[in-house]
Order: structure tokens, then C-alpha cells, then sequence
């Protein structure tokens, strides 16, 4: 059995949930799904230069996990910016 995913801290509400290449209709694109919690890991280590054990402890995770949302999230990114594919943000998690 899986253990149920530890509710993370999330300071951030994006208020844009595509991001997709400019002159191709949504419908002709695949789609890289990225999570809330992804988002908010490459917030706070790539646009606030935070490091990984402090951007954890805000985000009430242990620095190991936060590693690996954020190879999950930069993978995903580069997917979508190499492959043209456009990027959904997932808004399932809640904020604690």
C-alpha cells in the first residue's frame, strides 16, 4: 500500500494555469501536467535562490522530497519547452 501524500505548505496561488507555445491552437498540443507543489519548489529555489533544506522547511517537507518535486518539475518543464508541448497547472493541492 502507498503512504498517502504529506500535505505540503503552498505560499503561492498562481492565477495563469496554461502556458502553451504562441500560435498553436490547445487542441493540437500535448499537454505536461504540473502540480501546485512543483510549481511552488521552483518558486522558491530557482526564482528566490533559496536552498533546498530552507525552501523544504517553508514548504513543511523533508529537503529529500523537496529534491525530488523539484527534478519532477524541471523535467517537466524542459519536456514542454524542447518538445513544444504546453504546461497545466494541476491547483489539487490545498494550502496548509
Amino acid at each position: 500500500m502507498v503512504r498517502p501524500i504529506k500535505p505540503r505548505r503552498i505560499m503561492f496561488d498562481p492565477n495563469v494555469t496554461y502556458f502553451k507555445p504562441r500560435a498553436v491552437p490547445l487542441s493540437m498540443l500535448e499537454e505536461v501536467d504540473l502540480g501546485v507543489d512543483e510549481l511552488e519548489a521552483l518558486r522558491l529555489c530557482d526564482l528566490k535562490g533559496l536552498g533546498q533544506i530552507e525552501a523544504a522547511k517553508k514548504m513543511r517537507i523533508s529537503q529529500s522530497t523537496l529534491g525530488r518535486i523539484l527534478t519532477s518539475a524541471r523535467k517537466k518543464v524542459t519536456e514542454a519547452l524542447i518538445e513544444g508541448k504546453a504546461i497545466k497547472i494541476r491547483k489539487k493541492e490545498k494550502n496548509f
